[in-house]
């Protein structure tokens, strides 16, 4: 859904990145089981226009496992300044990293729950293969599972994003040992946040954003320089005619975070991760 007041009203969302979204299709071009029959690179333009997002980071899909021809896709018809997270483990060469490199991939996917992506158990040789081109990784994994991945992940020769401010718990409470786990992580100073999906901690599965709020004035405190936005689209978990309300999430983190904190997360902090250009702001 496209509802609420569009954040492009020349004030702190000029040069926001979109650092978490998912392409899919055509299907008669980019065929895979699980695609999103509305995802297409047209709707989601329609979306970032809706928005005022002015960048975006494309995150290849689990559908499309290391088959990066969608992506690249996306990336070479974008009007605007694009970058990309692939799912590219040690088998890809020198040069191979280097063309992805110049298209705009600047670095690669963990899951430990989701097939597809890269197993976490590849994580060390996969981390070291990338970090010579300034590359990071980027993890998914079950928030009360973070404290088990803690030290590999602080052990890590390249930076790391840690996905939808981690999955945690349900709840809003910053006792949790996994929510203490992620903000140790946050103060290392190799760690990013995604601010994305916040009905990852709603109760009941819906989006109910008010859980995450709490969680995420904490992680401000700590780093809001290494804070960054995503929207989740096309939000694949939720069936059509029942995904959230992309407006009404992202006004929801604006919100938490206040207008000074957002111009950070919405666009500066992305364009250091990402190499984006500095926009106005």
């Amino acid at each position: 859904m496209l509802g609420g007041d569009t954040m492009n009203d020349g004030g702190t969302a000029s040069g926001i990145c979109d650092t978490h979204m998912h392409v899919y299709g055509p299907p008669a071009r980019f065929s895979a089981a699980d695609l999103e029959p509305a995802a297409a690179f047209e709707n989601y333009v329609m979306l970032r226009n809706a928005l005022g997002i002015s960048r975006t980071v494309y995150v290849q899909p689990s559908a499309y496992g290391r088959d990066h021809a969608c992506l690249l896709d996306a990336l070479t018809r974008d009007p605007a300044e694009a970058r990309a997270i692939g799912i590219i483990g040690t088998e890809a060469g020198t040069s191979e990293l280097e063309r992805l490199d110049a298209a705009g991939m600047r670095g690669v996917r963990f899951h430990d729950f989701i097939p597809g992506c890269l197993p976490m158990e590849e994580l060390e040789p996969v981390a070291r293969h990338i970090a010579p081109l300034g590359w990071h990784v980027v993890v998914q994994v079950a928030g009360t599972s973070l404290p088990d991945y803690e030290r590999r992940l602080a052990g890590l020769p390249c930076p790391f994003v840690i996905d939808h401010m981690g999955l945690m718990p349900p709840g809003d409470s910053v006792d949790h040992p996994a929510f203490r786990s992620l903000l140790r992580l946050l103060r290392s100073g190799r760690c990013w946040i995604k601010l994305s999906a916040p009905y990852e901690v709603a109760e009941d599965g819906s989006p109910i954003y008010v859980y995450a709020a709490k969680r995420v004035r904490a992680m401000i405190e700590v780093a809001p320089e290494r804070l960054i936005w995503g929207s989740n689209w096309p939000h694949p978990r939720f069936r059509p005619g029942h995904k959230p309300d992309d407006a009404a999430m992202l006004a929801s983190i604006r919100a938490w975070c206040g207008e000074e904190i957002w111009a950070a997360v919405a666009a500066r902090n992305a364009e250091r991760l990402y190499g984006f250009r500095n926009a106005a702001h």
